[in-house]
């Protein structure tokens, strides 16, 4: 019997027992994009600067999630709470089949394209200039564990969304590579704050900067306790 069963055995006795407790006591991985079945339920597309198209696609007997941006910035956002005390970690696997121009300056927003990149946003609500994220990016011309501000003006000025760069040119295209982070530490680490919710999850290959083309694929992201 695999983990995920039993937990859901462990719910269902400790519930017929009387026990006070709930599904996400037990339950200690959430899933927010569940592409390997087929689902692209509660994602919607966000248009910025033409339209990446996004598809489910069969990639060597699993479904994945494909993007293809041609001078675009589109995105896919999925809007969930995620309570990061109870499940601080997100995973996820990405591959690109090619690689932006080796001439991009990433600080610059004439450069601020990225083949594939994954994101978290923590919503300042009506007070929109609080809202904060962070961007896992593919990188072209960065290395790896560089991180920067946005270099687009408004996030420069309140310094709200950095840039951290997880792979870059010397990471081969076509390979499947997985990713872990811990977004609780991350965020407290580029804010200063504990910052408990999440209010967002996002993909997004963008070319429209650099007036490139680049075609990137996403598997599974989900968020765990460790």
């Amino acid at each position: 019997m695999d983990s995920y069963r039993q937990r859901l055995l462990l719910l269902l006795l400790l519930m017929i027992s009387g026990a006070n407790v709930t599904a996400e006591d037990i339950i200690d991985k959430l899933s927010i994009g569940s592409f390997s079945l087929g689902s692209l339920e509660d994602w919607e597309a966000r248009e910025f600067n033409g339209q990446t198209h996004y598809e489910l696609v069969d990639l060597a007997g699993v479904k994945v999630l494909k993007a293809e941006s041609v001078s675009s910035a589109s995105g896919m956002f999925r809007e969930q709470r995620i309570d990061l005390h109870k499940t601080p970690f997100m995973h996820w696997r990405w591959h690109i089949s090619n690689r932006l121009s080796p001439h991009l300056n990433e600080q610059e927003q004439s450069g601020d394209d990225y083949a594939a990149r994954v994101y978290v946003v923590v919503s300042g609500g009506a007070a929109f200039w609080k809202t904060k994220a962070i961007n896992y990016v593919w990188s072209t011309t960065s290395p790896v564990g560089k991180v920067w501000p946005s270099a687009y003006a408004f996030a420069a000025a309140t310094g709200k969304m950095t840039m951290i760069s997880l792979r870059s040119s010397t990471n081969e295209t076509g390979i499947w590579y997985s990713e872990k982070r811990n977004v609780r530490e991350d965020l407290k680490q580029q804010f200063g704050e504990d910052i408990r919710y999440i209010d967002a999850v996002a993909i997004m290959s963008d070319s429209d900067d650099s007036k490139g083309m680049v075609t990137a694929y996403y598997g599974d992201i989900y968020f765990t306790k460790d």
